[in-house]
């Protein structure tokens, strides 16, 4: 059974929890979705004992690695919280991407230069910070739809499902505080790391491209800016919630854009596939 696959039946078993609200169903969705979470870190595991290294180099391996992330970070909070109402909207992020590699090839090697020891530091961490904004931007619109529902003073299915919206923020910031973090923790190391590869790269093209004027480079450095913002502004500067929420699904659109189609068609310098 493919992981795309499990993915999708554990979205079932969180449809069927969010529309039932029944015991047993939360139950068999958690249960699913950390089975589903067991295999693929046996999957990666198995191609980290192959290629000894992480299998971050090629575009299957890290959106595959970006997945795993994703379904960690998530089951982290359910587990912590037992919340399972944003369950139903995580899910398809976990199936839509994980399908769209489901038939790419996996690295079966890596250069030379990316077993450096920064470089673990460098997708690892930049990996993580996205899979925390994707966490952030599915708490943001769910915390918008349950806004709208109360402003309309008609609580329905959202009010019902979904934790409260002081929760649900305190949630976001969370999040968008870790992502961030991490995210300057792989940029660091990003630099790092070409500083101490240069060497072995000399002539290789990809070179004269790792500068700032890179677009998936460009891309990681205005996603740190905005949620950077995002962070000021709601601390110091008074940012209403709801605004915080819009403010997390605008960055992970950027986020989206630079891992698919910037890393995938313009990119210059990490195509590592």
């Amino acid at each position: 059974m493919s992981l795309a696959v499990l993915y999708a039946a554990t979205f079932g078993a969180y449809v069927w929890h969010f529309s039932s609200q029944k015991a047993l169903a939360g139950r068999i969705a958690t249960g699913l979705l950390l089975v589903s979470v067991l295999v693929h870190t046996f999957v990666l595991g198995m191609y980290t004992m192959d290629l000894g290294v992480p299998p971050m180099a090629g575009r299957t391996g890290a959106v595959s690695t970006f997945v795993w992330m994703l379904a960690i970070a998530y089951l982290s909070v359910e587990l912590s919280t037992d919340e399972r109402g944003i369950g139903i909207f995580v899910t398809p992020l976990l199936v839509a991407l994980q399908g769209l590699v489901a038939h790419g090839a996996m690295p079966t090697d890596v250069p030379e230069y990316f077993r450096a020891p920064f470089v673990a530091v460098h997708v690892g961490a930049l990996l993580f910070a996205y899979a925390s904004f994707a966490l952030a931007c599915v708490i943001g619109i769910t915390y918008v739809l349950l806004f709208r529902e109360l402003k309309r003073r008609t609580p329905g299915v959202f009010f019902q499902r979904l934790p409260s919206l002081q929760v649900l923020d305190r949630m976001n910031m969370r999040a968008v505080g870790i992502g961030w973090l991490l995210l300057t923790i792989g940029l660091v190391g990003g630099a790092v790391w070409l500083r101490d590869v240069s060497i072995h790269m000399a002539d290789d093209p990809r070179l004269p491209h790792m500068t700032i004027t890179d677009p998936k480079i460009l891309m990681a450095v205005i996603t740190w800016v905005v949620y950077g913002i995002l962070l000021g502004t709601r601390r110091w500067a008074g940012l209403t919630p709801r605004r915080a929420a819009w403010l997390s699904a605008l960055g992970f659109a950027i986020v989206l854009l630079n891992f698919l189609p910037v890393a995938y068609f313009f990119a210059r310098s990490h195509n590592f596939a």
